[in-house]
């Protein structure tokens, strides 16, 4: 099983995962990393990627997934996945893997921001972001979990929703 935690910058992509993947005891990939050296440089002078910038990473990261799944592992990775089109590309071909988008409100994201240091994403790109957002809809292979609070609590809730609910069929709020 994959599971692709994803969400705009600041929903909580990386707590989410890294914990996630500790307590479903398995690999853990940010996606960030996966990014070509152009990408984080534009992002780092506030320049938003475009589809074309993004399709590379994404290709990565399916690469990434395909040696998961051929290596007979469990993994959990973080993406944005933020529009519909995104989502579909990671989920094509990998029936086994799982999507869960965290859904946050713009006040909590842009706190977040804002206390994070260190990270090539700067906040004035939040916006770009949210204009890009296209929302899982209801008939994609999305759980979609609320992710204001705590991450441990999102993470309990993650994992109690995959063992309840598995892979959805369509989506969830």
């Amino acid at each position: 099983m994959i599971v692709i935690v994803a969400g705009v910058a600041g929903s909580g992509k990386t707590s989410v995962g890294r914990q996630l993947a500790r307590e479903l005891d398995c690999r853990y990939a940010d996606a960030d990393s996966f990014h070509p050296l152009a990408n984080v440089a534009k992002m780092r002078a506030g320049v938003p990627l475009t589809d074309e910038d993004r399709a590379p990473w994404l290709r990565a990261i399916g690469a990434w997934m395909d040696g998961v799944i051929e290596a007979g592992e469990s993994a959990v990775v973080t993406c944005s996945a933020l529009k519909r089109a995104y989502r579909d590309e990671l989920l094509a071909g990998h029936p086994t893997a799982t999507m869960v988008f965290l859904m946050v409100t713009k006040d909590v994201l842009v706190q977040r921001l804002t206390a994070r240091h260190g990270h090539f994403f700067p906040e004035k790109l939040l916006d770009s972001q949210l204009e890009t957002l296209e929302p899982p809809a209801p008939d994609e292979r999305v759980l979609t979990v609320p992710a204001d609070g705590d991450p441990a609590h999102t993470v309990a809730e993650i994992v109690e929703r995959l063992r309840t609910d598995g892979a959805p069929a369509g989506g969830d709020a």
